[in-house]
């Protein structure tokens, strides 16, 4: 079966997880990817542990590197620079995230390669732009206002897992198959640049525009929303339940289900505006009537009434929900458990054709 990026050649000399993450999207979709690493142990997570499979290999690397071949080039060596010259003048897309100016040190910034390949797609991640700050993702969630606005008030808490990267490499996707585009209409190729910080300002969305219009500066609010209510995690009789409703409607089915249908003709709930202001009166008055059952039985009558809340799950029971739903998240690729690409497409689907490399002197 075909893929949407058939003969698309990516010479990758990104490393860590931004780079990594949208180059093995698009290996997904059919792109040939060359991973430049160096031959002293390769990409920096490679060494990311524990956790190691029985073999060894690091899950972090292993998370983001199928539909990967990778070269173990030190740019410093005559015969490992010309291999890679000779990979960037065939490529269509060149991949790098190290500190600006390094590419262009080793003969292989942007204007440099374009003089050999005029219409290549030359994608630059940076951590903060043309500042050498390096961007790390804790890094940059805290200075670029993610940990402000995300744990309880006052103190400042990184999400869970390196979100920022995760974002910025898919911004890095849009960005070069938008230039692929244009190049396919025009015949030029084109540098597109994204940083961590940049991304992630974007990526708080109603945060960060209500900031922009209007000056405010909003602060942590733990589980709870700033505009909505209730869209909060309350505890039950045996664990958290997530209660998102995004209307007066679905509070209204909410009130029911609890058992309080007079909540939704009372002036201070009736509407969400309301409830936003007397948040501190609706909570406890849920909590109270949430204690009377577990979590999981609050979802099923929360879900025939038509409001979405759902328990708390782990990692195990979220890869339950997605199996239970039809939703296949895992795939096998030469004998390495991976998590399958989200992206569905009828025609071209995504194709897993090799492992992540191996790790090669």
């Amino acid at each position: 079966m075909p893929s949407a990026l058939d003969g698309l050649l990516i010479a990758d000399f990104g490393r860590v997880l931004a780079g990594p993450y949208a180059t093995m999207l698009l290996g997904d979709l059919g792109a040939d990817v060359v991973k430049i690493e160096r031959p002293d142990g390769g990409d920096d997570t490679r060494a990311w542990g524990p956790p190691f499979t029985e073999d060894g290999e690091a899950t972090y690397f292993l998370s983001v590197n199928r539909n990967k071949r990778s070269e173990f080039w030190d740019l410093r060596e005559a015969d490992d620079l010309a291999a890679a010259r000779d990979l960037v003048t065939r490529a269509d897309v060149v991949v790098e995230n190290f500190l600006p100016g390094t590419m262009a040190r080793l003969g292989f910034g942007y204007e440099q390669v374009r003089e050999w390949n005029p219409d290549v797609v030359y994608v630059s991640i940076t951590g903060f732009g043309e500042s050498a700050l390096p961007g790390y993702d804790l890094l940059v969630q805290a200075v670029g206002g993610l940990m402000s606005v995300t744990g309880p008030p006052g103190e400042p808490t990184k999400v869970g897992v390196a979100l920022v990267d995760v974002v910025t490499g898919l911004h890095a996707a849009v960005g070069m198959l938008a230039a692929l585009r244009h190049r396919d209409a025009t015949g030029e190729g084109q540098l597109v640049e994204v940083s961590l910080l940049s991304s992630l300002l974007s990526a708080l969305t109603n945060q960060a525009g209500a900031h922009v219009m209007t000056g405010a500066v909003p602060r942590g609010m733990g589980n709870r929303h700033p505009s909505l209510v209730p869209y909060e995690v309350f505890e039950t009789a045996d664990r958290p339940l997530a209660i998102a409703a995004g209307n007066d409607r679905q509070f209204a089915c909410a009130a029911e289900v609890l058992g309080h249908g007079e909540w939704a003709q009372d002036a201070r709930f009736a509407t969400n505006s309301a409830r936003v202001e007397h948040r501190d009166d609706l909570v406890p008055l849920m909590l109270e009537a949430l204690s009377a059952h577990g979590a999981q039985g609050w979802a099923e009558r929360f879900a025939d009434a038509g409001v979405p809340a759902g328990p708390v799950n782990d990692l195990a029971q979220a890869f339950a929900l997605a199996d239970s739903v039809g939703l296949d998240m895992r795939v096998d690729v030469e004998g390495v458990a991976q998590v399958a690409n989200p992206i569905r497409m009828s025609a071209t689907p995504a194709s897993y054709r090799r492992r992540p490399p191996r790790l090669e002197a």
